[in-house]
């Protein structure tokens, strides 16, 4: 199979399902209005509610969402052959992600921006409200924890990517400020600032940076942790048009040109004699290694971000929702934010698939299951940039390793944000209010305590990762049920969440009860995975009978008084 022909296929079913089926769901679903007040005017406040530029926000979200887990699902379900894991990600984003993610971003907005597991409360019941944070909260804790750790692993791995890493801060800075300072042109901003940021690339691919064994008192390990941490925490409590936009925008923008120079270089590869050649990896693995679990369901799990992903919601719903400017751009920057990842997703099967150059170099890759990963991606691709592109082996290195650290880091700094909300949230449940900053200290101090929880080299950062791609999945699933119980209410069609959410949940939660299996195994048990499963499992079940009967009610119920300006729409379709 030629990396070019799957390159192309796999680009013309995600620009259809964005040219064709989110236009479908833009007018027929969601019926989408432009008059409609969203909560950005509505609840402005300078810091959380800012209306903003799509193209900005579209940034914003498309790199909080990605984060590392697009590179690394993909790269680990290659052991099963690159034909599951190319239609789970083609057919995932455009029928599922795409879907989840532009319906959560419309869901919030039409509810005052309010997060997935306020409106939980609402449309599914106060008892499956609860539960539902519970599955939020240990999501997030997943997050923060693990891309920490991954972050760590990658700036000290890859010593060029640490000046690009921290400069791009630096640029977001001076972005936000010429934005809505300034009021410069946007155009002539974003060139700069990727001029910039490509620059700090070739900067650091010339002085990396490497940590002595001890710096300040501590290791390289946990000195990039603690930091990591500090800027997370400040970065949570900013104004999101100080860093969190800027930073995300013009890093989605210098990622996205990543991605056109790693398909570039598969192009240009086939008139390179030591370019792009058949792929190697099999179509379909049936040879997997001992240990290497079932396709079915494990596929639909290790390849969560890049197909169909929980988190996705609660940044839809977290942050994005705050943002939008007009209604209408939750397709653009809901959809099309999922179309990214795809792409990201469709890249790593092909840097991986096409940067090996044979068989035997495949095999030793995959000799085992989980090997692969963030590593396999900047290696295969780095090798298809140089020699596709001529790029000096280094610095194509550097620029991959930058772009997983940087979509890792903004997924960080969300994930902060986010979780702060969680715990006031929480808080409100039983009448506590907590301020931004100690939601945010308890955060950090959660966050901390799991990654440092099995000594200081952050091992404990990635304890429960096991749980993330069933616990995701679960929390997407969800979330298309309280979309699914709005459609009903408004008596729209439901079928377009209704099918992902039958086949994502059964999927992951039969992939939970796997996971349960092989956490008691006799000799090697995890008795907190087991336990952190069972919670898990048992609010999923919980928060799923309370969904279903929201369902059968929404289903019985009087239809949903629409607002006046739906109302008017609906009678120019019928006119």
């Amino acid at each position: 199979m030629s990396p070019v022909l799957l390159m192309v296929i796999g680009l013309a079913i995600l620009a259809l399902g964005y040219l064709v089926y989110s236009k479908y769901l833009a007018k027929r679903v969601y019926r989408l209005n432009d008059e409609f007040r969203t909560p950005s005017h509505e609840l402005t406040d300078g810091v959380d509610y800012v209306p903003t530029n799509k193209f900005i926000l579209w940034g914003h979200h498309f790199t909080s969402v990605a984060g590392a887990a697009p590179i690394v699902g993909p790269a680990v379900a290659l052991i099963w052959g690159w034909v599951p894991a190319f239609l789970w990600v083609t057919l995932g984003t455009v029928f599922f992600a795409g879907m989840h993610d532009f319906g959560a971003l419309w869901a919030s907005v039409r509810n005052k921006g309010q997060s997935i597991g306020a409106l939980s409360g609402r449309y599914i019941g106060k008892r499956g409200a609860g539960l539902f944070l519970i599955v939020i909260f240990i999501l997030l804790l997943m997050v923060i924890a693990a891309f920490a750790v991954v972050i760590t692993g990658l700036l000290i791995s890859t010593p060029t990517a640490v000046i690009p890493t921290w400069g791009a801060i630096g640029v977001a800075l001076l972005v936000g400020v010429a934005v809505y300072r300034l009021r410069m042109p946007l155009v002539a901003v974003t060139v700069v600032g990727v001029i910039a940021l490509y620059g700090l690339i070739v900067l650091g691919d010339a002085v990396p940076v490497v940590l002595p064994e001890t710096f300040l008192g501590m290791t390289p390990t946990v000195f990039w942790i603690l930091t990591l941490f500090i800027y997370g925490a400040f970065a949570s409590l900013l104004p999101v048009w100080v860093l969190l936009q800027p930073r995300d925008y013009i890093n989605g923008v210098q990622l996205f040109i990543g991605l056109i120079l790693l398909y570039g270089a598969v192009v240009v590869g086939m008139f390179v004699a030591d370019g792009a050649h058949d792929i190697v990896t099999p179509a379909i693995n049936m040879n997997v290694p001992e240990g290497t679990p079932s396709i079915v369901p494990l596929l639909f799990v290790t390849i969560a971000c890049g197909a169909i992903s929980g988190f996705h919601g609660m940044v839809s719903s977290g942050t994005s929702s705050k943002q939008l400017d007009k209604e209408t751009d939750s397709r653009f920057v809901g959809y099309f934010g999922a179309v990214g990842e795809g792409l990201l997703a469709l890249g790593t099967i092909i840097a991986i698939s096409a940067g090996l150059r044979t068989v035997a170099e495949w095999q030793e890759l995959y000799s085992k299951f989980g090997e692969a990963g963030v590593q396999s991606f900047v290696q295969g691709g780095g090798m298809l940039m140089e020699s596709g592109l001529g790029l000096p082996a280094s610095l194509s290195t550097t620029v991959l390793a930058t772009m997983a650290v940087l979509f890792a880091a903004t997924s960080l700094d969300t994930g902060f944000r986010l979780m702060r909300f969680v715990v006031q949230e929480m808080g409100e449940r039983v009448n506590l209010r907590i301020g931004k900053y100690t939601a945010t200290g308890v955060v950090v101090v959660l966050g901390m305590g799991l990654t440092f929880s099995q000594g200081l080299g952050g091992e404990g950062g990635l304890r429960i990762w096991p749980l993330f791609g069933t616990t995701n999945q679960l929390m997407a699933s969800l979330t298309l049920m309280i979309l699914a119980v709005m459609l009903i209410r408004k008596r729209r069609n439901p079928w377009p969440a209704l099918i992902p959410l039958a086949i994502v949940f059964v999927m992951s939660f039969w992939a939970a009860i796997d996971q349960l299996f092989s956490f008691a195994t006799p000799g090697s048990a995890d008795w907190l995975l087991f336990a952190i499963d069972c919670i898990i499992i048992v609010s999923s079940v919980f928060v799923a009978i309370e969904g279903i009967r929201a369902i059968i009610r929404a289903r019985s119920e009087p239809p949903e008084p629409e607002d006046a300006d739906e109302k008017i729409e609906a009678v120019r379709e019928e006119v």
